[in-house]
């Protein structure tokens, strides 16, 4: 096992180092000049070198990449040219607010997702196994972005159950804490519970069919231990997969979500950053949403084990 972690994490040193070179490189191609954002259509031609020289800009483009190689590898992400603080701070006081919608977005999914797939499953080919399935098409349809307005009007504007946006931290209590992140928590999560609710489906069929599956009806065990000790079990793997990569999903697909609430999150950040040109973030938090992305499917392949003791590591 432990020999297997090491070879997983060593393989992470290429890949970001690939991903970051792609980022470097692309993020020079999108149109626009960070300096004429901060000075302005009026600045003189003084300062804007002045400017340029002072954020490295005058640099050629393979000196500036290895400038930032060095210093990432000592933990420094550079400074961000617009908030004038450290990426590396600016990441981590926006990393929390991520995690938490991921993480209560993942719980919303995996709940109504696995719950709907396995009733679909057991009541397959039957009017509730319809429309589950109905349901998930419809919700692998409905843009995020629309689903999050409506909630705001139906929820926030009309009813006054929840906060329109924003973000309360955990240190501010729970009731504060849940009820800021139950509207965009529920908006992300249920797009896509869907997907889990079809694989939790599918994955339950397979083993619903095998032979082991009739030897225990067989041998007079109640339905709801033949559903959850044997079929759910022996079905889990997919799921897990699939849970593995909602979870990197949600990691880096929350911008949206982030946005509509006025969350102030790494996606959000990232977003901003792009607009005004700010390179140092966008860098680093690519790079941040990678190596979360890479640390979730190792979680997820170590799991593996635990769940079906066949599987083994070399």
């Amino acid at each position: 096992m432990a020999i297997y972690i090491a070879r997983r994490l060593a393989a992470f040193i290429p890949t970001l180092l690939v991903v970051s070179l792609l980022i470097f490189f692309m993020i020079y191609l999108i149109p626009g000049d960070p300096v004429a954002t901060m000075l302005g259509p009026e600045a003189t031609a003084e300062a804007t070198q002045k400017l340029r020289e002072e954020l490295n800009l005058d640099q050629p483009l393979l000196q500036r990449l290895v400038n930032w190689y060095s210093d990432a590898l000592r933990g420094d992400l550079g400074q961000s040219y617009f908030l004038h603080q450290p990426v590396s701070k600016a990441l981590r006081e926006r990393l929390p607010v991520t995690l938490s919608l991921s993480a209560f977005a993942l719980v919303v999914a995996a709940t109504i997702g696995i719950t709907a797939g396995v009733i679909a499953s057991v009541r397959h080919g039957r009017f509730t196994d319809w429309g589950i399935m109905l349901l998930a098409i419809l919700g692998i349809s409905i843009p995020i972005f629309w689903l999050a307005l409506n909630m705001i009007f139906f929820f926030s504007v009309k009813l006054g159950w929840f906060p329109t946006g924003g973000y309360a931290p955990l240190s501010e209590g729970p009731r504060a804490f849940l009820r800021h992140l139950a509207l965009p928590g529920f908006a992300l999560g249920l797009a896509y519970t869907a997907l889990i609710a079809r694989m939790t489906r599918s994955s339950m069929l397979d083993v619903l069919r095998q032979d082991y599956m009739r030897t225990a009806q067989a041998k007079g065990l109640r339905e709801r231990v033949v559903i959850l000790s044997h079929a759910f079990r022996n079905a889990l793997v997919p799921i897990a997969t699939i849970l593995g990569l909602t979870a990197g999903e949600l990691l880096s697909g929350s911008v949206i979500t982030e946005t509509v609430f006025n969350l102030p999150g790494v996606g959000r950040l990232v977003i901003d950053a792009v607009n005004r040109r700010d390179y140092p973030v966008v860098q680093g938090g690519i790079l941040l949403v990678t190596m979360l992305y890479l640390f979730v499917n190792l979680v997820v392949d170590l799991l593996y084990g635990w769940i079906d003791p066949r599987i083994r590591y070399s």
